[in-house]
């Protein structure tokens, strides 16, 4: 089968870009091995920054200029006024709240927060308060960055394109050499039937999985580097929240809320304790946890909570010390192109950028390829979202110490 772009990851990097290619006559299929957004996109909080949390310190940096224009972008496709429009993506919240705690550097980043943002915070009287902040001393903002059911966004993005959509689980790269894939080898993982893809251009969007992928192309993995973070989820009887609560330069906790499956409000807890916490096992970031929520928002009730965390890395182009690129990244090396959104927030601008050099590389070829039924191919599912995939839930006892409360085979 000829096909003009075979695209490697099924997260919102490739399923955007998927999406651009073939509303343009550019044909394309996207290959996954796992789970479609399993990673880095379901697992994320959903949060479409608007670079606020770039500009704690009072300036805005590279990171903070870049992502600016995002949010107005994200906007309309939500709502339907440009592609790909995604009207059957699920909103978790129209905006998000931001907080300070009682220290000086807080009072101080809440300040930084408002320069050079297209999204900039609004101060709230009193009266506007969510009542779960009624508490919070100091300033409590509105920043309209909106929230997603990333999990809805990659189904609404799959159901798009299915026929071009393949699962592959075992497959082998033909080479010319170094970045030269000459064809691409897959086996059907249900009839072991094999199909041989012959690629003009060959784009990786697999996160973490960008680094085997390079290898087999004949390429540097060290182009690569991974930033882990240790999650902190809660269920029970919460209240609704979605939002930063910020401690100088740095966001202490992130918070973003969701329903599960029997209607109990979940957290994602993300932020500062999800950076540090990745040094602790499990049952120390979790009391942890409680101490830096009881901290962030007075009066907050977490008797009967549950807890567990979760693991995942950031996958992004490598930086000098390992710091986070400013931009979507691109690498460029024979017909490979090997990309990393860096925030989910980038993915229309990493797609944009990815479909004009693979428009530049010449006319759309001959389309000798012919959209695979299920029947043809099996299809990778949506991966589902972080609490609805944890093995084990827990409780703390009022010393702080977590017990087991449910464990559920994996």
């Amino acid at each position: 089968m000829d096909v003009e772009t075979v695209i490697f990851g099924g997260g919102a990097a490739g399923l955007w870009l998927l999406d651009e290619l073939l509303r343009r006559g550019r044909p394309a299929l996207l290959l996954e091995n796992q789970a479609l957004g399993s990673g880095q996109t379901v697992g994320s909080q959903g949060i479409l920054h608007g670079g606020l949390k770039y500009t704690l310190s009072g300036l805005l940096t590279g990171s903070a200029a870049a992502i600016r224009e995002m949010p107005a972008v994200w906007r309309d496709c939500l709502a339907g006024r440009r592609e790909p429009r995604l009207t059957r993506t699920r909103l978790r919240a129209e905006f998000c709240y931001l907080w300070r705690t009682s220290s000086v550097s807080s009072r101080l980043g809440m300040i930084g927060a408002r320069f050079g943002l297209r999204v900039a915070p609004r101060m709230l009287d009193p009266e506007e308060r969510p009542a779960v902040l009624q508490h919070c001393p100091g300033t409590v903002a509105r920043l309209d960055e909106q929230v997603i059911a990333p999990d809805t966004f990659v189904a609404e993005l799959a159901a798009r394109h299915g026929g071009h959509i393949l699962r592959a689980v075992d497959l082998a790269l033909a080479l010319d050499g170094p970045g030269r894939v000459r064809a691409v080898a897959l086996q059907n993982p249900e009839t072991r039937e094999g199909l041989t893809l012959v690629p003009r251009q060959v784009v990786f969007t697999a996160g973490s999985g960008n680094a085997e992928l390079r290898r087999r192309a004949g390429l540097s993995s060290a182009a690569m580097q991974r930033r882990p973070l240790h999650m902190v989820l809660a269920r029970g009887r919460l209240p609704v929240l979605n939002g930063h609560c910020v401690d100088g330069s740095g966001t202490r906790v992130t918070i973003t809320s969701d329903r599960d499956a029997t209607g109990r409000t979940v957290w994602q807890i993300g932020g500062q304790i999800a950076e540090e916490g990745v040094t602790a096992d499990e049952r120390q970031l979790l009391s942890r946890a409680r101490e830096e929520l009881t901290a962030a928002i007075p009066g907050l009730a977490l008797g009967d909570v549950e807890w567990s965390t979760y693991r995942v890395d950031r996958a992004e182009r490598a930086t000098a010390g390992g710091t986070r690129p400013d931009t979507p990244q691109i690498l460029c090396e024979g017909n490979v192109l090997t990309a990393w959104p860096t925030k989910l927030a980038f993915v229309p601008r990493l797609a944009e950028e990815l479909v004009r050099r693979i428009a530049s590389s010449g006319p759309p070829v001959a389309n000798r390829h012919v959209p695979l039924t299920p029947d043809d191919w099996p299809r990778p599912p949506v991966a589902r979202p972080p609490w609805e995939a944890i093995a084990t839930w827990w409780r703390l006892a009022d010393d702080g110490r977590p017990f087991e409360v449910e464990r559920v085979a994996a």
